[in-house]
C-alpha cells in the first residue's frame, strides 16, 4: 500500500481511516515501524520499541468509536511509564529498569484508542533543552541532522516531525514541549497546571512546573487530545476545572470579540533574540492586527532573573530528593562516575540547599502567578518568540573548561556559590530559550505554533500565553492561524 504517513496527515486522519475500515490498526502500527527502520538510525529519536506487543494490541483491542482508535503513539522516555517496558529517564543508573506500573497519563492515552509502540529519547532526567544523553547519544533534527530537535521532549519531536508517528507523548517542565515544537515545526501546547493526570505514586512533578501532554501536527489533534486527557483527579495535588464545552467544539464558534494582545520582543537574558525570531513575531502581530485585534508592546512586570534562580533552586532541591530515593532503592551511594556532570552539579547544590531557600523559591512562583493574573486582566494573550533562535547545532558548546572544573567540585563550594555555578551552567542554553519557563512556574497554558521558517530552512515558532484555564482561546486563535495558511 502507499505510504500512510505523509507530512500532511495528523492523528485524527488515521483514526478516521480505521473507523471507515480504509486502514487497519495493524497496518498503521506496521507503517510506524517501517518509518522507525527508515529514519531512526539517522535521528536517534526512538530508544525502545514493543513491536510484538503493539501488533497484538492492534489485532485484539476493541477500538469502537474511540477518538484515536488504532493510532500508534510513542511515549516520552521520562515519566510516561508503561508496565514492563524500559523506564530509564535517559540515565545510565536506570539503564536496566523496567516500569512496575503504567502511568495514569499513559492509561488515559490507551483509553483514547492509542497503541503505544515505544519510547523516545530524552536528556538525563529531563534537565536540559537539548536531547543528548550519555546513555543513548543525541537525538537529531529531521529538518537538518546537524541540529538539535531541542529538549527535553527532543526524541518525541524528531519522531513526529519525521512521520514515525503522527503524535508523540511529551511533557513540559520549563518548555520541554514548546521548545522542541519550535525547533521542529510542530504544535506544542503546555496545558494549565492540573489539566492532565499524574501518578501513581507522584502528584507534583517539579512542584507543579511539569505537566504531561503531547507534540502534534495540527491544532485539531491538540484539541481532541485535550478533550480526552483533561481530568479531575481527586488524589492529585493540583486541580483545574474541566472545560465542559469541549475543545474541538470551539472551532465552530468564531471569536465574537477583538482580542487585546501584548507583544514582547525583549529577551530576559543578556543575549538578544535573533532577527528571524523577531520577524516571526512581527509577522504574527501583523496578522492579528489585520484581523481586527489590538496589538501593543507590553509584558508582565516580572523579575525574570530572580524567577529563574528560583526555578534552578527547585531543580537542585528536586534532584537531591530524587537521588535520596534512588540511593535507598539501589542501596548504593552514587558518585560522579554514575551520572552526567550537569546532574552531579544539581545534586551537590541540592544537598546544600537550605529549606528556607526552597520555600522562598516557591513563593517567588506564586508572586509571579499573581502578577500574570493582573496582567491578563488587561491583555487576553501574550505573544513572544517560542525560542530566541532556531535550533542549535549539535556540536554547540555550553560550558568553558573553567566552569566544568567548578561543576565537578560543586560539593566543595558554599550553597550560594553552588547556586551561582548552576546559573552559569544553564546560562548559555537559557539564552536560546528564555521565554518558556514563566508559564511553568505560574501554571498558565502556553502554546508554540509553527509559523516561521528561517533562511537556513529551520522552523521557528511563536509562543502565545493565556490566563489559567484558557486553553480554548489558544486553540481558537491557533486554528484560525492554521486555517489562514500561516503554519509552515
Amino acid at each position: 500500500m502507499p505510504t500512510l504517513f505523509s507530512r500532511m496527515h495528523d492523528g485524527l486522519y488515521y483514526a478516521e481511516l480505521v473507523k471507515n475500515k480504509l486502514a487497519s490498526p495493524e497496518e498503521l502500527v506496521m507503517e510506524s515501524f517501517k518509518q522507525i527502520k527508515k529514519n531512526n538510525t539517522n535521528l536517534n529519536a526512538v530508544i525502545s520499541t514493543r513491536k510484538n506487543a503493539a501488533m497484538h494490541e492492534a489485532r485484539t483491542r476493541h477500538f469502537n468509536d474511540l477518538p484515536f482508535g488504532g493510532v500508534p503513539i510513542l511515549l516520552k522516555g521520562l515519566g510516561q511509564n508503561l508496565k514492563d517496558e524500559p523506564a530509564t529517564s535517559g540515565s545510565r543508573i536506570l539503564r536496566n529498569v523496567k516500569a512496575q506500573h503504567t502511568a495514569h497519563f499513559v492509561r488515559d492515552l490507551e483509553q483514547a484508542g492509542f497503541i503505544p509502540i515505544g519510547h523516545t529519547n530524552v536528556p538525563e532526567f529531563g534537565f536540559t533543552n537539548i536531547t543528548n544523553p550519555d546513555l543513548y547519544g543525541p537525538a537529531k533534527n529531521p529538518w537538518n541532522n546537524h541540529y538539535s530537535p531541542g529538549g527535553s521532549s527532543g526524541g518525541a519531536a524528531a519522531a513526529v516531525a519525521s512521520n514515525i508517528t503522527s503524535i508523540a507523548g511529551a511533557s513540559d517542565g520549563g518548555g520541554s514541549i514548546r521548545i522542541p515544537a519550535s525547533f521542529t515545526g510542530l504544535v506544542g501546547l503546555k496545558p494549565t497546571r492540573g489539566r492532565t493526570s499524574v501518578g501513581p505514586g507522584s502528584g507534583r512533578g517539579w512542584q507543579g512546573a511539569s505537566i504531561s501532554f503531547a507534540l502534534t501536527k495540527s491544532i485539531r489533534d491538540t484539541a481532541a487530545l485535550l478533550d480526552v486527557l483533561q481530568v479531575i483527579q481527586p488524589q492529585a495535588a493540583f486541580q483545574t476545572p474541566l472545560f465542559e464545552a469541549g475543545y474541538r467544539n470551539v472551532f465552530s464558534k468564531p471569536l465574537n470579540r477583538h482580542l487585546k494582545i501584548a507583544v514582547n520582543l525583549k529577551s530576559p537574558s543578556t543575549h538578544s533574540i535573533s532577527n528571524e525570531a523577531t520577524q516571526g513575531v512581527k509577522q504574527a502581530a501583523s496578522w492579528f492586527e489585520s484581523n481586527g485585534h489590538y496589538v501593543e508592546e507590553a509584558k508582565p512586570d516580572i523579575d525574570t532573573i530572580k524567577l529563574m534562580k528560583s526555578y534552578y533552586t527547585m531543580n537542585a532541591g528536586e534532584t537531591a530528593a530524587l537521588f535520596e530515593n534512588l540511593e535507598h532503592k539501589f542501596n548504593k551511594q552514587f558518585t560522579i562516575e554514575d551520572m552526567e556532570l550537569l546532574t552531579w552539579t544539581l545534586l551537590q547544590a541540592g544537598k546544600k540547599l537550605p529549606a528556607a531557600a526552597y520555600s522562598n523559591a516557591l513563593a517567588n512562583w506564586d508572586q509571579a502567578a499573581e502578577r500574570y493574573h493582573y496582567f491578563h486582566q488587561e491583555y487576553d494573550l501574550l505573544l513572544e518568540p517560542a525560542t530566541a533562535d532556531a535550533a542549535p547545532e549539535l556540536n554547540r558548546k555550553y560550558w568553558s573548561d573553567t566552569l566544568k572544573d567548578k561543576m565537578r567540585y560543586t560539593q566543595e563550594y558554599s550553597s550560594n556559590e553552588a547556586q551561582k555555578i548552576i546559573w552559569d551552567m544553564f546560562s548559555k542554553s537559557w539564552d536560546i530559550t528564555p521565554f518558556s519557563q514563566h508559564a511553568n512556574l505560574t501554571g498558565q497554558p502556553a502554546i508554540s505554533l509553527p509559523t516561521h521558517l528561517t533562511e537556513q530552512g529551520l522552523p521557528l515558532g511563536i509562543q502565545l500565553t493565556a490566563p489559567k484555564g484558557q486553553e480554548h482561546l489558544l486553540l481558537q486563535v491557533g486554528y484560525q492561524m492554521e486555517q489562514a495558511g500561516l503554519f509552515i
